[in-house]
């Protein structure tokens, strides 16, 4: 449906949206600086011109916010050739994309500024390569201001070739990846690196069907590591920036490891589900990392946070913990997000991330109600 953008709509969109929004129980906390907001109104099946009608959640908010192509008239694409020039095009603005796709050759999406890429109902961008070099689905480089929505990446599975992941966002700015679903990736499902800032990933499913491939150059049988965060410890040029929210997001059964691994970064992971009984560890503070751990849940899994060498601090506050083994508990105190975000009690979270418009590309496409 085309969003009208008149004033007078405007304001109706968002009366019709106080109205039916949903009540949600917000957590509370001892930290008078936790994340504590009223629920943002919802706009039924308006296309979301700016992320979820009202404003980016997370860290994505920061630095000027996120809206990625806003109300730039769409491109449809429904073939790998037809996606591959709208996302090379610096003048396409927003992207629609139809179906399955099958990615021959790794994207490429460099050096543009204020774009959305976004799919229908189903949409699928698919990879099968398993090769060092021609593995992973799109790489997304010194971008700014985009917006990644309602898209299903699925990979050929795990195999330690030092390959690629399925979606890295590298050196990139400002940057909303709402209800996307990463699956079977070769090197990891979605990594963010190189001086990567103000990141947002909410309501997006991460997980592993096919079984790991064994005997790769990498030396691991089993590589279903889902999410690293900075690339190294002598990645210092990270230092100050890696600011990026994990909200509403499902560690789903498959993931081995990072979920995620975090270098440096002041990483928020709020109102997350992890679920993985063939999980080594979860959260991982590595070198300089700086996470804060609130209101998530974990169960059935090993390690839900893993305390590594080097690590700056790691606060845990009103997390749930089921049938798990391994450490549970943070360390110091991290920083406080400077956003505010809708907060689920903890009890909740678990039925609002499985639920039919849950974590994952569950949307009818770029419309409005994320949050």
């Amino acid at each position: 449906m085309k969003f009208k953008s008149t004033f007078s709509v405007f304001l109706l969109t968002l009366a019709l949206g106080f109205t039916a929004c949903n009540t949600e129980e917000i957590a509370s906390s001892a930290d008078e600086n936790a994340i504590i907001e009223t629920a943002t109104p919802t706009s039924g099946g308006l296309t979301a011109k700016i992320g979820n009608c009202a404003q980016v959640p997370g860290w994505a908010s920061q630095n000027g916010g996120t809206t990625g192509g806003g109300s730039a008239a769409e491109t449809t694409v429904t073939t790998y050739a037809q996606l591959k020039s709208a996302i090379e095009s610096s003048s396409v603005k927003v992207i629609k994309v139809s179906g399955t796709i099958t990615v021959t050759t790794r994207l490429s999406f460099q050096d543009q500024t204020g774009k959305t890429i976004y799919g229908a109902n189903g949409a699928k961008l698919v990879s099968t390569n398993q090769t060092k070099d021609a593995s992973g689905i799109i790489n997304i480089k010194r971008c700014k201001n985009i917006i990644i929505r309602n898209l299903i990446f699925e990979g050929p599975g795990a195999y330690d070739t030092d390959g690629w992941d399925n979606a890295i966002l590298d050196e990139c700015t400002n940057v909303w990846v709402d209800h996307c679903e990463f699956r079977d990736g070769v090197d990891g499902n979605f990594d963010i690196k190189n001086k990567s800032d103000y990141i947002s990933v909410t309501y997006s499913k991460f997980h592993y069907l096919k079984p790991p491939k064994a005997g790769g150059s990498g030396g691991s049988d089993d590589h279903r590591y889902s999410n690293l965060i900075g690339s190294s410890d002598g990645a210092t040029a990270d230092r100050g920036k890696l600011r990026i929210t994990f909200a509403r997001c499902w560690w789903a059964p498959g993931c081995k490891e990072r979920m995620p691994r975090v270098r440096f970064g002041k990483v928020h992971l709020i109102n997350n589900f992890f679920n993985s009984t063939v999980s080594n560890k979860c959260i991982a503070a590595g070198f300089e990392a700086d996470i804060k751990v609130e209101s998530n849940v974990f169960e059935g899994v090993k390690t839900p946070i893993d305390l590594m060498t080097g690590y700056t601090a790691v606060t845990a506050v009103g997390n749930v913990f089921t049938n798990t083994t391994g450490n549970t508990a943070g360390s110091k105190t991290a920083f406080t997000p400077p956003y505010s975000i809708v907060t689920l009690a903890a009890s909740a979270v678990k039925a609002d991330i499985t639920g039919g418009a849950g974590a994952g590309a569950t949307l009818g496409g770029n419309v409005c109600g994320s949050f």
